[in-house]
């Protein structure tokens, strides 16, 4: 994970204001919604995308490499690479 020099403060309900460069960055707009989650002891904020990284389907989804995928795309992916290797 790379620093970005910047600090904020929590404030009185909890909340810290994330810093316009990266909200402008990571495409993060007013309303959007965010989830977060613990990895060892890092907070981890990231844009909630519920949907495939490939095709948009929203069922049956998979994390890959930070990237969710659906089953059908992640098939599609296993014929492309089996084709490839052979």
């Amino acid at each position: 994970m790379k620093s970005t020099g910047i600090v904020r403060e929590v404030d009185d309900l909890g909340r810290i204001v994330i810093p316009k460069e990266i909200r402008k960055t990571f495409i993060i707009n007013k309303k959007d919604r965010m989830e977060c989650w613990v990895n060892g002891t890092d907070i981890i904020f990231r844009k909630y995308e519920p949907h495939c990284s490939f095709c948009g389907n929203s069922k049956e989804l998979e994390e890959f490499d930070g990237k969710r995928i659906c089953s059908k795309c992640i098939q599609k992916i296993a014929t492309l690479q089996s084709v490839t290797h052979n």
